[in-house]
Order: C-alpha cells, then sequence, then structure tokens
C-alpha cells in the first residue's frame, strides 16, 4: 500500500482502505490514493472503488467476505425486523446454497430466487424445477415463504419478483444475501435500472458490529433493500481458479447436454479440471458444463499418465499448473437417475445403478442428488 502514516477509511462506507485485494471492502487503486495524498485539496473525499462506482454510475460490484464476517453481518440482520432475499445459483446450487441460513437469521421469512435460470437447457419443466428448489430449500434448513427462478443478465422475472418482494415484506426492509459467484449484484444492478427514480438516493451505511458495509436502496414507504456482501464458499472450483480460467469456465449461454456411450474401462475429463471413470459394463452419460470446455475420452489405464503428460497444455484449463491442485478421488453409486455435481463446474447425469469414480482438485466439494433433467 502507497506509504501513509495513518489508517485511512471510506467516507463512503467506513471500511479501512486497502490497496492489496479488489475483492475485500475498502479497495482502492493505488494510484488513486497516491494523487490523494499528493493533493492539496483538503475538500476531496476518499471513496473506496466500490463506492465510487455506487456514487458515480449507480453500479453495485461484489465485495467478499470470510465465514466469520459473514456470521457476524447475519447476527446484525437477526436483530432487525425483515424479509431475507438468498439468491441461489440455480447452475450451481449445491456450490451457492448457505447451509442453515435460516439458523442464522431466526424466524425471518426466506424468498429463494435461483438467478441464472437462462442457462439451463430451454427442455426443462419450469414448475418441476421450483418444486426441485422447494425440496433443495428444505433439505438444508430453509423454510421458504416462496421461490422464484430469474436471469439478472437477461431481466428474466424481475417485475415478478418486486411484486414478490413486495408482498411478502410486510412494510419491512428487505436483506438480499447470498454467496459469491451468484449474480446477486447484477440482480441488484437490474433492479436499479428498473427503478429509475431511487438512482441518486442509494446509501452506503455500516452493519452494527461488524467492519462491512451495506447498501440502502430506498423503497416506497422509507424503508430498504439492503444489499449485504458476499460470503466466501472455499469449496467451489472458482477459488482454486486464476481470473482466466474463472471466466473459460463459467457458461453465457444455455447449456448444451453432451451424451457419451462408454463401456467399461473408459473415462471423461472435463479440460484439466475433472475426471470421471466409470465402472460399468456399458453406460450413458450425459454433461452439462460450459460447451467451451474440452471433454475428452480416453481408457481408464492410461488416465493417469494422460493427465500428468496434458494438464496445462491439451488439458486447459487450468493453465496455471503450479498453484492448480492435485486430484482427488471419490466414489458413488446411484440408487436413482442422479447427477454428479462438481461445485462451480456443472454436473453429468448417470443412470440408475451406475458406478463412478469422479477427480476433482483437493478442496473442491463433489456431491450426488436426484436428476434435475
Amino acid at each position: 500500500m502507497t506509504e501513509t502514516s495513518k489508517e485511512m477509511y471510506c467516507i463512503g462506507c467506513g471500511a479501512e482502505l486497502q490497496t492489496e485485494d479488489k475483492t475485500k471492502p475498502g479497495f482502492i487503486q493505488n494510484s488513486t490514493l497516491k494523487k490523494y495524498l499528493e493533493s492539496d485539496d483538503d475538500s476531496k473525499e476518499l471513496l473506496c472503488k466500490r463506492c465510487f462506482r455506487l456514487r458515480n454510475y449507480n453500479e453495485i460490484t461484489d465485495v467478499n467476505v470470510d465465514d466469520d464476517e459473514f456470521l457476524k453481518l447475519l447476527d446484525s440482520i437477526a436483530q432487525k425486523d425483515g424479509l431475507i432475499v438468498n439468491v441461489i445459483d440455480i447452475f450451481d446450487y449445491e456450490g451457492s446454497v448457505i447451509p442453515g441460513l435460516q439458523r442464522f437469521v431466526g424466524d425471518k421469512d426466506i424468498l429463494v430466487v435461483g438467478n441464472k435460470v437462462d442457462l439451463l437447457p430451454k427442455s426443462v419443466n419450469q414448475n418441476r424445477l421450483l418444486n426441485w428448489l422447494q425440496q433443495k430449500s428444505k433439505e438444508n434448513g430453509i423454510k421458504s415463504i416462496d421461490q422464484l427462478m430469474v436471469s439478472a443478465e437477461k431481466g428474466i422475472n424481475i417485475d415478478k419478483l418486486m411484486m414478490m418482494i413486495d408482498k411478502y415484506r410486510k412494510g419491512k426492509d428487505v436483506y438480499v444475501v447470498g454467496t459469491t459467484n451468484t449474480g446477486k449484484s447484477t440482480l441488484i444492478n437490474r433492479i436499479i435500472a428498473q427503478s429509475s427514480d431511487v438512482k441518486n438516493l442509494i446509501t452506503t451505511s455500516r452493519f452494527p458490529g461488524t467492519t462491512l458495509d451495506r447498501i440502502d436502496i430506498p423503497l416506497d414507504d422509507g424503508h430498504n433493500l439492503v444489499d449485504t456482501p458476499g460470503i466466501i464458499h472455499k469449496y467451489q472450483l472458482a477459488h482454486v481458479l486464476n481470473d482466466q480460467d474463472l471466466k473459460t469456465i463459467t457458461p453465457k449461454k444455455p447449456l448444451r447436454p453432451s451424451t457419451f456411450q462408454l463401456r467399461d474401462g473408459q473415462s471423461i475429463f472435463v479440460s484439466g479440471l475433472a475426471r470421471f471413470d466409470f465402472l460399468d459394463e456399458k453406460t450413458n452419460v450425459v454433461f452439462y458444463v460450459n460447451q467451451n470446455l474440452l471433454l475428452h475420452r480416453t481408457k481408464t489405464a492410461n488416465a493417469e499418465e494422460f493427465y500428468e503428460k496434458h494438464v496445462g497444455k491439451d488439458l486447459t484449463p487450468p493453465t496455471d499448473i503450479e498453484d492448480f491442485p492435485e486430484l482427488k478421488r471419490h466414489e458413488f453409486t446411484a440408487h436413482e437417475k442422479s447427477d454428479i455435481v462438481v461445485y462451480g463446474l456443472g454436473w453429468v447425469t448417470i443412470p440408475a445403478h451406475s458406478k463412478v469414480q469422479v477427480y476433482v482438485p483437493d478442496g473442491v466439494s463433489v456431491s450426488i442428488r436426484g436428476a434435475i433433467i
């Protein structure tokens, strides 16, 4: 950080200013801070990048926090009266759900919003998907008052979401919570864009008992829609990839199913990010991942040697293999038609009674669920 004799704070949100990590509260460009310190103009205000973007462009950007800070934030919300809007990434449900959210916020109503519905294949039955989302919420201890599928990117169902929020908030504040990479900030920016009369009234302040800022978007009765920083789930694939690779794995268009008819002793690599060994004599499987990613079939007997030889070359991403974790083995047996989900990457649908060995980077989670499609 540029040398200064005292700690400095953002005039907008109150976060301590820092130049090291753009995803954390209080980030400011080194050059901006240097210019401020060299200036003789005492009337100049010093804002972190997030507050600067908010004040000048009405644009909300992601700020990430760790588990302890996030629990303090939820504790602060638990003391207030209001509706919780929990934003989930429907492409990466398991990686973006906050288990036990209900426990942390008390008996507040929770509206579960599945974002990025535009990424699912058009063949997906929307009613079935909503029922699935309700069931998954229940399994994770969330008693949702309602659920809705939206696309912040495409503007799908945003008007419907605003009507739902108005219906369930009962004249109270609304707190929008979610993990990183769910598109929460994009969703709030979409709401701001569609509520043109609030653009100049957005304010930032501090959550009591924390160093975290809250962004208040005024509603028409004096209450606020409150944006909160996103919690980091370390077990998502995003956290072992660089920015370039993260862009490569993140889908922008609807997923196209890739079907393979496999014999015993065959494996599929999803670029250099995951390996699936299929242990049945014959099986048909369907992959749902970003279509930019290479799906490479090989013999299981040669898979390890093939990976060591080609990772970071033909099998990319990852492009930065020095810091990339070793692949760790997990084994699954499907009792029904099931999806094996790699958190942040996508999933493969396998038939009932199939056995599969999955290799994913150490620290990244993988699980099995009833098939979503």
